[in-house]
């Protein structure tokens, strides 16, 4: 296992370093002068050498990289152009709020699509399965952009159950929370279902029961378990896209995250902002794609990294 970690860790350094090459290019790819299109076209040629200085825009290109590598390495990833505040702290500053909401959103996710995709597996074509199956394809089908403005109408507008915005209380969580949630819990139910008639076709399933196993053991000590597989990776991979993509919940409902961050930021052309929350991302799908790789070993013992 130690070995596998010391490998995986290794393969993860060329990636990192192609991401942080792309953060890095992003500032230079705005079309014609950076330090122009962050002030605006009424800027004075004096703010815009300020800025440009302030930036290091006035250095070779080379030299420039290798010190946003160096304060990538330490942490140091420039300072914002509107608060002045380090981008670090900034991105700090946001991350529990998104984390909370992350955390939120898979436990609804998975405390609803495990046990959905396990009863639509076990009862496979009646109207059980049916209506799981209907229930999973309409999650799927609705994006957040609709389905979190539609319940801010109904939940807090008209029966104004829940606030409709802002972090506070468990109730504002709610709303966010199962927005973010919902279309994941549809996916995660359907690899469930599909997952486990697979595996509860084997023979080994049938043996279990003719030595006396109750239905309910079968599968969900001897079936279940090794379903898992598929299910994890997918729940590690949405895990990242959920920690780090909820761009668009967290503008509807005001929540003060990375996402809303990322776009205030580009709204206001901070460009150290934006290169910061958007190597986060990288780094969360790269530690998040690691750990499911690790957690592989732990569900199945006859996978042997060595």
């Amino acid at each position: 296992m130690l070995r596998f970690l010391a490998r995986r860790l290794a393969l993860t350094i060329p990636v990192l370093l192609g991401v942080a090459t792309l953060v890095f290019s992003l500032i230079h790819l705005i079309p014609g002068d950076p330090a122009q299109a962050m002030l605006g076209e009424s800027a004075s040629p004096q703010d815009v050498a300020e800025l440009r200085s302030r930036l290091g825009l006035d250095r070779p290109l080379l030299e420039q990289y290798g010190r946003f590598l160096r304060g990538a390495v330490h942490g140091d990833l420039g300072q914002s152009l509107r608060t002045s505040q380090p981008v670090a702290a900034a991105i700090l500053e946001r991350m529990p709020a998104t984390i909370e909401l992350a955390a939120a959103a898979m436990l609804i996710a998975v405390g609803f699509a495990i046990p959905l995709g396990i009863i639509a597996a076990v009862w496979r074509g009646t109207a059980i399965d049916y209506a799981a199956t209907t229930l999973s394809l309409l999650g799927v089908s609705i994006p957040n952009f609709w389905l979190g403005p539609l319940l801010a109408i109904v939940f807090s507008i008209e029966l104004g159950w829940l606030p409709v915005s802002g972090r506070g209380t468990w109730a504002n969580l709610v709303l966010p929370a199962v927005s973010l949630g919902a279309a994941l819990a549809a996916i995660l139910a359907r690899m469930t279902r599909a997952t486990l008639l697979e595996e509860l076709r084997e023979q080994y399933v049938t043996a279990a029961r003719a030595r006396g196993a109750s239905r309910v053991r079968a599968v969900l000590r001897h079936a279940f378990r090794n379903s898992l597989i598929p299910v994890i990776t997918l729940i590690g991979l949405q895990f990242g896209a959920v920690l780090t993509g909820a761009v668009i919940t967290e503008t509807i409902f005001a929540w003060p995250g990375i996402g809303r961050l990322l776009i205030q930021s580009i709204g206001f052309r901070d460009y150290p902002i934006v290169q910061g929350c958007i190597l986060l991302i990288a780094v969360t799908y790269v530690g998040m794609n690691l750990v499911t790789d690790l957690l592989y070993g732990l569900v199945d013992p006859r996978i042997r990294y060595e």
